[in-house]
Parts: C-alpha cells; sequence; structure tokens
C-alpha cells in the first residue's frame, strides 16, 4: 500500500534520515532517541530508520547493520565510496517510503524531542516543516559569519529559504516524490526542499552539543557548503564579475580622458609611473583570475550534470524495499509512474483532473 493509499485512522509511516560517515559512537545513541520518541507516539506513527552511509572507514557500517537484523524497521545502505553529505542525503529522501521524512544528523545536535512539534504542524497543512537554529554552542565568529551567509544566500536567491536553518527538517510526500524528478549533479538539499515548498514553517531550538566523535565539517567544507548553497541558488556571483568587470572598464576610460585631456589642453607632463603601471597591470590580472574562477565554478557544474551520472552508487543494503534503479531515476517506467503520481497529487491540489 502506498503512502496516499492509507485509510482515515490508520497509523502514518515517518521516515528518519540518518546519513552516516564515521560515527561508531553515536550510531546506538541515535537509534534509540529515534526509537524512544516513537514509541510516545505509537498510537498514530510507526517508523522506519534509514542509515545512509557514505562509505566509513571506522566500525558504522557493522553496528548499523547489527541494528537492522534486530529491528526491521532500521534500513541500513552503504555506498560504494564517500559521495559527500548533501548527495547522502538526498539519497535518503528517494530511499523514504513514508507518507513524510524527517531528516536527523548522528550526532543528535538536532533533539528528536522536536519530532512531535514537527509532525502536529505536519498534520495541520504544512509540507515542510524547518528547524531553526536560534542557538548554538561555537565562538561568536562563526555564529557571526553563519547568520552573515543566511541572509546574503537569502538576499540573492529568489527561492523560499528560510533563515538560520539547517537539513533538520520534516518533507511531506509530495515533495518526496518530487525528489525522484530531480536530477541535480551538485545538490543542495536544504534550499531544494525549501524552493519545493507550498506551506513551509520554521521551529525555533537551541542545538546541542556533539557528545562523540569530530564533526564531518571543518571550516574548509564549511565554507565549499556555502559556495555550494551560493552558486546552486543564484546567478549572482557571474552578475558581480560583470558589474565589477564594468566598474573596472568605466574607471579605466575615465583615467584615460583625465590623461589625454590634461595633456592636450592644460599641458601636463605626467612622470613615468612605473609602479602606478605595475600596480593596475596586476590588479587587472587578479580580477581576470577571479573572473574565470566564477565562470570555472558554473561551466563545471554545467559539465558534471550533462555527464548525467547516479547520484550515489549502493555497494549493499539491509531491509532495503526500494531497489536501486527506483531510487536513482535510472528506469524509465520507474519516472513515468512517479510523473503520473506527481500528477494526481497536483490535480488533488488544485482541484482539477489535469495538469494545470
Amino acid at each position: 500500500m502506498t503512502p496516499k493509499m492509507r485509510i482515515e485512522g490508520q497509523q502514518k509511516l515517518i521516515s528518519v534520515l540518518i546519513p552516516v560517515y564515521n560515527e561508531e559512537g553515536n550510531i546506538k545513541r541515535a537509534y534509540e532517541a529515534v526509537r524512544d520518541t516513537f514509541d510516545q507516539l505509537k498510537d498514530r506513527y510507526t517508523f522506519e530508520i534509514i542509515f545512509t552511509d557514505n562509505h566509513s572507514t571506522d566500525g558504522s557500517i557493522a553496528i548499523i547493520s547489527e541494528l537492522a537484523k534486530s529491528d526491521t524497521r532500521v534500513r541500513a545502505v552503504r555506498f560504494a565510496r564517500n559521495f559527500g553529505f548533501q548527495r547522502s542525503v538526498l539519497t535518503g529522501y528517494r530511499l523514504a517510503s513514508g507518507d513524510a521524512a524527517i531528516q536527523l544528523d548522528c550526532d543528535l545536535q538536532d533533539p528528536p524531542s522536536l519530532f512531535p512539534k514537527f509532525l502536529e504542524l505536519w498534520e495541520q497543512g504544512h509540507d515542510v516543516v524547518v528547524g531553526i537554529r536560534h542557538f548554538r554552542q561555537e565562538s561568536q565568529l562563526l555564529q557571526w559569519a553563519r547568520r552573515s551567509y543566511y541572509r546574503l544566500l537569502k538576499s540573492v536567491s529568489d527561492d523560499n529559504l528560510m533563515l538560520d536553518s539547517g537539513d533538520f527538517r520534516l518533507i511531506d510526500r509530495s515533495l518526496l516524490d518530487q525528489l525522484h524528478l530531480i536530477d541535480d549533479a551538485a545538490p543542495y538539499t536544504r534550499g531544494l526542499t525549501s524552493m519545493l515548498a507550498t506551506r513551509q514553517i520554521g521551529v525555533p531550538y537551541d542545538r546541542q552539543v556533539r557528545q562523540s566523535g569530530e564533526s564531518k565539517f571543518p571550516v574548509g567544507k564549511l565554507m565549499a557548503l556555502a559556495i555550494d548553497g551560493l552558486i546552486t541558488h543564484s546567478i549572482f556571483p557571474l552578475r558581480l564579475a560583470a558589474y565589477i568587470g564594468i566598474g573596472t572598464s568605466v574607471l579605466t576610460c575615465l583615467a584615460s580622458f583625465v590623461y589625454i585631456f590634461s595633456r592636450l589642453f592644460f599641458g601636463f607632463n605626467w612622470p613615468a609611473g612605473f609602479a602606478t603601471t605595475t600596480v593596475l597591470l596586476l590588479f587587472g590580472i587578479s580580477l581576470n583570475g577571479i573572473f574565470l574562477g566564477i565562470i570555472g565554478e558554473y561551466v563545471g557544474r554545467i559539465y558534471n550534470q550533462v555527464r548525467s551520472r547516479p547520484t550515489t552508487v549502493v555497494e549493499y543494503s539491509v531491509n532495503l524495499s526500494k531497489k536501486p534503479l527506483d531510487v536513482f531515476g535510472t528506469d524509465p517506467q520507474q519516472s513515468v509512474d512517479t510523473l503520473r503520481s506527481l500528477t494526481e497529487v497536483v490535480s488533488h491540489r488544485t482541484g482539477t483532473g489535469q495538469m494545470p
């Protein structure tokens, strides 16, 4: 029975997605926290946990596999190599069988105790419920950098992005179906789900301290993630390069005009300016290098996109009901079936029997 066919009053299935990379000290804690939370909601909801292991080098996959064997509600997926956090999350969404899915970090910095609030707002008709990080225990400089980045990204993007939000969120089945049809070689999943949302709402919370293991996002990876978000959701860097180029050209023309005008009409004999010439020349070369780098980022993404490679490759799985072809969109019939289901969802929302 598909999620859309569940009868009124029947327990709804909630998929909890937990991406993993070298988290052997947190996996059991995360499993127990999710299980205990849903034990309090068992009259209305049942759950599945989907662990997506990004080719961990510690004992993570062994622990996940053991949990999956002892509890059939746990699904284990191990990728053939490390495909990155964002692709891992997107694959988890595509594997989800539930009426809704909640993404949860394995370190439990995002509390499962918020699940009931998320589900309450979802039952009220919101298709995306986002955890808003009101406070996080880190340096003031890093907090300021995060807040500034989120506001910059929202100001230059036309998508429905929420300030101070992460990947901790609930998304409805209708969005999970749409994610099967989206082919993005460099997904920025938090922005992607917000872009697809029609009724999005935020829930503020204080982010907890990691209790075991090390963060998988040092400053370098945070900067890479920030660049991904900016380039994925905006062409502002390209426009900025064009604006600076135009401004530099205008200033160069004005300086040339002043030089020629002063020489012809006032007889100024400007001294040879080796240092000035050298600085301006190096400045121009630097601008060209920066702009070529920006253009290269976009061209590289276009190149990766047109190759149409799979989002991830599964090495093996436990308790997984969906076939790899169903997950990664390489089966044409699956794409047709998913498109038909989306047509039904849109028709239901618009009150018509046809696509709007």
